[in-house]
This record gives structure tokens, sequence and C-alpha cells, in this order.
């Protein structure tokens, strides 16, 4: 009979509340998840601000706050691995990071939610839900400036296809015009481009440089005999 003798009608409507606010936030975010066709929806997002909830009211109803605060450092380090699920990995794009923080953020909504801080949690889905609908415009913008390359940090490579008879003189050419520029080479590979043909591809030391420059280097190099290619490349930095 000791559940009737823990039954206390004051802590379970304190209990209803704290779910009943989870619940309601939870859905307010994964209906906006949802509404994109994101791979953690309504029903996930409900789910984990319920759960995170239940499993802080009940530290607290045990424990106090000092069970409280026990149970939310599991609670943030459980839900990591959870968001890790749906982020996706296709070839060098990565996908569902936006939606693994809001199912972290969720987490914490329904944590504030179980610990009784209905406003907090409130607060904390008002800002999800601005930063997933209102900063999009800013995104868009920020993603439609054309590229600086003064500006960005990447990797730089020098592409030249060359005549297997001159590939060391070209080489040293590739250096030197390089250097010139203020470009110091960190490396340099050569790959086989058939029987006569070889590319050699500088990468650069330099995380930025001037189009201008390089291109004016890449000419130069296109007019040096046994020179049947130059160009480059960039690759942005992880």
């Amino acid at each position: 009979m000791q559940s009737l003798a823990t039954l206390n009608f004051s802590d379970m409507g304190d209990t209803f509340i704290s779910l009943a606010s989870a619940f309601v936030l939870g859905t307010l975010i994964g209906a906006e998840r949802q509404y994109r066709q994101r791979t953690a929806g309504l029903r996930t997002n409900a789910l984990i601000a319920l759960g995170a909830a239940a499993f802080v009211d009940l530290a607290m109803n045990i424990n106090g706050n000092a069970g409280a605060v026990q149970v939310l450092a599991y609670v943030v380090s459980g839900v990591g691995f959870l968001g890790a699920g749906v982020i996706l990995k296709d070839g060098t794009n990565v996908r569902g990071l936006n939606t693994a923080a809001t199912v972290w953020c969720s987490a914490a909504v329904g944590g504030c939610a179980g610990a009784d801080r209905v406003a907090q949690a409130i607060v904390l889905t008002m800002f999800v839900l601005a930063v997933n609908t209102f900063l999009r415009p800013l995104v868009n913008f920020i993603e439609r400036i054309p590229i600086n390359e003064q500006a960005a940090e990447a990797t730089y490579q020098v592409h030249v296809t060359v005549n297997q008879d001159v590939r060391d003189d070209v080489r040293d050419l590739l250096v030197e015009k390089l250097d010139a520029a203020a470009y110091p080479v960190r490396e340099i590979n050569a790959l086989e481009r058939g029987e006569d043909e070889v590319e050699l591809i500088a990468i650069l030391a330099p995380t930025s440089v001037d189009a201008a420059e390089l291109d004016a280097v890449t000419a130069a190099l296109e007019k040096a005999p046994g020179v049947a290619y130059a160009t480059w490349t960039s690759r942005a930095t992880d």
C-alpha cells in the first residue's frame, strides 16, 4: 500500500502542471519542425520535452532540488546522444544539425517545466521558435552573399597539367611564381594523367587569397612550355 501512502493531491497537481506545460511547449516546438518536414517532428519533440519533465519532476519528489540537478545532468548528455541520431551525412554535406539542436532545446524546456520553472520554459520556447523562424531569412541572406576569397578561410590548391619531360622545371616554376605572389606552398603532389602527362597539385599554406592574384599566376603558368592547363581551386575548411 506504499502507493496510497505516498499519494498527495498537492504533489499530483504540481506534477500535472509540469507535464502539461512540457507537453504543450514541446508540441509548439515540434509543430514548427513538422511544418518544415524535419526528421524530428511534432511527436518527437513533444515526447522529449515530456520525458525530460517527468524525470526531473520524479527526482524532485524523491530527493528535492539535489535530485533534480543530478537528473538534469543525465538528461543533457542522454538527449545529446538522441540528437546525434537525426544527423545525416550525405557525401560532403551534413544535414540535421539544426534539428538535433532543437531536440536538445526541447529537453531543456521539459527540464525547466519539470523543475517547476514554467515561466522559464515558456521564455525558452519563445526563443527556440524565434531562432527557427525569424533567423531563417537572415540565414538565406547571408548564404546569398558572394564569397570573398580574402575573408573566407579555405584550403587553396593550384593545379597544373604538364608534359612528363618538363615536370621538374614546371614544378620549380610553380613554386617560384607562388612565392613571388606571397603564397608559399605547403606541399606539392603529382598525379599521373596518362603516359605523357602529370598533374602537379600545389597546396598553399595561406587560408585566404586574392582571386585576381591566383588568376594571374595560373595565366602565367599556362604560357610556360609543356603546360597544357593551369587553374586553382578552393575547399572550405572544416
